[in-house]
């Protein structure tokens, strides 16, 4: 091996994004460690493209940027433990302070046993799409005729 090889080698622990999580000094590591499970996700399982740590100025939390695709709009996501109540004005003020951003913003829910929930969080309603696919309303009357048949 070649002694610029081994440089780069042993530096790879600078740059891993625990490191650089545990940087942005948030005092909370149960929220550290949830931000890093939805890291490993977005990077190995759903290959999301260009992640990145940052930290919104007043929120004890990190966040998380990514693009979905190559070109993509830029995602904001906040990763929460499970356990962590949504009602709390100072996390209610960082949500709104992320979606002032203009980024999207998914909230993630992180279990204890690493599993991870995704919602779209928007400033304000929104009304759902409709369903896609022929679908047929067979509502009430098909099942009042199967009863009556069935008699």
């Amino acid at each position: 091996m070649s002694g610029a090889s081994d440089g780069a080698e042993a530096n790879w622990i600078l740059r891993h994004p625990l490191k650089q999580m545990k940087e942005l000094q948030v005092g909370d590591s149960e929220q550290i460690h949830a931000a890093f499970l939805v890291y490993m996700d977005l990077t190995e399982v759903r290959r999301w493209k260009e992640v990145s740590c940052v930290k919104i100025p007043d929120l004890q939390a990190v966040l998380l940027e990514a693009q979905e695709k190559d070109g993509g709009p830029v995602h904001t996501i906040l990763p929460l433990p499970v356990h962590q109540s949504l009602t709390s004005p100072s996390l209610l003020n960082s949500i709104c302070q992320a979606l002032d951003r203009g980024f999207p913003l998914l909230l993630c829910a992180v279990a204890s046993d690493s599993t991870l929930v995704y919602q779209r969080m928007t400033d304000g309603l929104v009304t759902p799409d409709p369903p896609v696919g022929p679908f047929e309303d067979v509502g009430r009357r098909q099942h009042r005729k199967r009863r009556q048949q069935q008699r």
